[in-house]
């Protein structure tokens, strides 16, 4: 072949480069469809927390839900940033473990208080600590799904990592759909079965990128 050629070859069916202002659009739509999907998921599977389960505690509900939403707004704003080439947000990678940190260094030291064995225990497996492990998860696959859809409509070049922030994010939203349901109300709970599950998701998100991002 000669070089007239594949010059020709190359440039023929070119397309514009996609619009960033597109992709965050994507994504902020796949945020409400996964959101909205968890939230229905969780309905139609083990519902709200009601009152003969102890009712809502407001100031745990809150932390958990803080929990989620700083994971979700820190994942979301480094997806924008893997998908463009050239940038790779490192900066917020440190950011990303902040609330896992704090909320992990509250639940040893609320253990630390409590100098019986059968408290710690209660505190970190409460009563549904099985029903979290799987609920999590299983939240998190339709909002994986979405985010995927909306990230294929940029450019990543690291999909492992990009895969991974994805599931992270996924893992927030089912974390945060689980919320409404979960009956146990402690930061070691919170620190161990919610930090766990969407660490989980993140790994499983960077397993499954390489192969769903590809382009």
């Amino acid at each position: 072949m000669k070089t007239d050629q594949l010059i020709d070859m190359l440039s023929t069916n070119l397309e514009p480069i996609k619009n960033g202002g597109q992709v965050r659009k994507a994504v902020a739509v796949a945020l409400v469809i996964g959101g909205a999907a968890s939230f229905c998921l969780m309905l139609a599977t083990v519902g709200m927390r009601t009152a003969a389960s102890g009712g809502f505690h407001l100031a745990f509900l809150v932390l958990k839900l803080l929990f989620a939403l700083f994971l979700i707004g820190v994942g979301t704003t480094l997806l924008a940033k893997l998908t463009r080439p050239g940038q790779d947000g490192r900066r917020l990678y440190k950011v990303i473990f902040l609330p896992v940190m704090v909320v992990g260094f509250a639940g040893v030291i609320v253990l630390a208080l409590q100098p019986s064995l059968a408290a710690w225990k209660r505190m970190i497996l409460e009563t549904e600590w099985a029903t979290c492990i799987l609920c999590i998860p299983l939240f998190a696959i339709i909002p994986f799904l979405a985010l995927i859809w909306a990230l294929r409509k940029g450019a990543p070049t690291n999909l492992r990592r990009t895969g991974a922030i994805a599931g992270l994010v996924a893992g927030a939203l089912g974390a945060a759909a689980y919320a409404f349901h979960c009956p146990d109300d402690s930061l070691p709970f919170i620190a161990i079965w919610y930090s766990a599950m969407v660490m989980l998701c993140a790994g499983i998100g960077a397993r499954l990128g390489p192969w769903l991002l590809r382009w």
